[in-house]
């Protein structure tokens, strides 16, 4: 794999990521995510190949907003929306993201990591048993955005939250 780069996200990279991994009906995902990074809540990790955006993920340092998973783990740092291109899956993209997040979080200090998988997402439960994530707790992942044409929607999954000790 020619994986060139896994950054954070900058200001100049939010219209190479709507062009390359679109979030359709939800066009504040990105933006949104960039603008945690800034409000110093999250780091917004970007995976670049010959220059275009292949994958993205998120570090929540505040950790999962959902309460099941607070009131089990606290402020645990969560990596969140991880996404690599469709074309590109099974070729390491999403391993080096979740990599990545893994080392940001030694370095600020972190013994834990977390991330929550659906329950209706087994590829990805594959690759973070295969990481070394456990499952703690089950949870409703519950989440908004606003289309294009204005209106907000409510979306919800069912997921579980795996933690993996990072020492």
């Amino acid at each position: 794999m020619d994986l060139t780069e896994i950054r954070p996200c900058r200001a100049e990279d939010l219209t190479p990521l709507d062009r390359h991994l679109p979030a359709p009906g939800a066009p504040d995902r990105h933006p949104g995510r960039f603008a945690r990074q800034e409000a110093g809540l999250g780091t917004y990790l970007i995976a670049w190949r010959d220059g275009e955006p292949v994958g993205h993920g998120q570090v929540r340092w505040d950790g999962c907003a959902a309460p099941e998973v607070r009131a089990v783990l606290g402020d645990c740092p969560e990596f969140n929306g991880l996404d690599v291109r469709a074309e590109l899956r099974g070729q390491g993209i999403g391993t080096e993201l979740v990599r990545a997040a893994e080392e940001l979080a030694r370095k600020r200090g972190a013994g834990l990591l977390g991330l929550g998988v659906a329950h209706d997402n087994p590829r990805a439960a594959a690759l973070y048993a295969r990481l070394g994530y456990e499952p703690v707790t089950a949870y409703i992942d519950r989440w908004s955005y606003t289309d294009p044409q204005g209106r907000t929607h409510h979306e919800a999954d069912s997921c579980t939250f795996l933690v993996r000790r990072l020492d």
